[in-house]
């Protein structure tokens, strides 16, 4: 997703791919809370580099996997995506403890499909499995994993300043059907929704009450372009 210098935004979605391509695992975020139908949950995401180019970016694509609550239940959807990339299931000794760290670099083989929602193209990972050839596919360097670009947001700045430049999910929604809630507790789709429609309104106005969630959702959409939420 991308604002460019015409105020409009674009969703990029990773292209749609006709069989099994090579990836690696570049990133494991941070555990967010997040508002979902069945109450408030803890999740984070898994990021692969592809080998597909973005020529227009000049780098490789980016998939994120679904949402993981950190449980390695049997019936959990990290232990079973675990188990795709890995293609074997976890051993006992790794039930107890498994580290997800350890799996950055870790090549994969994926395919890439698409789904259309309210006018939007999302790409979704619908196959998975360990890369088994030769020669694995090695993360570029062009992608930064999401904590290290706090850090480097944070350089020179105070604690305070740096928190503040990193602090959108906390920005209240003044607008629309979520108005009342923090941007972080809004879904996907509210958030396409946010910038796609009402963001480019808003920064032609430039309604001073419109600064703060102006300002977050650019920061979002920022993040979304390299990098989905």
């Amino acid at each position: 997703m991308k604002l460019s210098e015409k105020k409009n935004t674009t969703f990029t979605p990773h292209p749609e791919t006709d069989g099994p391509i090579k990836a690696v695992l570049v990133d494991v975020t941070e555990l967010k809370k997040r508002m979902t139908q069945y109450g408030e949950k803890e999740e984070f995401r898994l990021v692969f580099e592809t080998e597909v180019e973005d020529e227009e970016n000049d780098r490789r694509f980016c998939i994120w996997s679904r949402g993981y609550t950190p449980s390695l239940n049997e019936k959990a959807a990290l232990r079973k995506d675990l188990k795709k990339m890995m293609g074997r299931d976890l051993t006992s000794a790794e039930l107890g403890e498994f580290d997800l760290e350890a799996m950055i670099g870790h090549g994969v083989k994926l395919i890439i499909q698409h789904e259309t929602k309210e006018d939007r193209t999302y790409a979704n990972i619908s196959f998975m499995a360990p890369d088994r050839d030769k020669t694995t596919l090695k993360p570029s360097g062009k992608y930064t994993r999401i904590r290290d670009r706090d850090i480097i947001a944070g350089e020179g700045e105070s604690d305070d300043k740096a928190k503040d430049s990193n602090s959108w999910e906390s920005v209240i929604v003044h607008v629309g059907k979520y108005k009342g809630k923090a941007l972080g507790e809004v879904d996907e789709t509210g958030v396409a929704t946010l910038i796609d429609k009402w963001l480019p309104k808003a920064v032609a106005d430039k309604k001073a009450e419109d600064k703060a969630l102006i300002d977050a959702l650019t920061d979002l959409s920022a993040l979304i372009n390299g990098d989905e939420y």
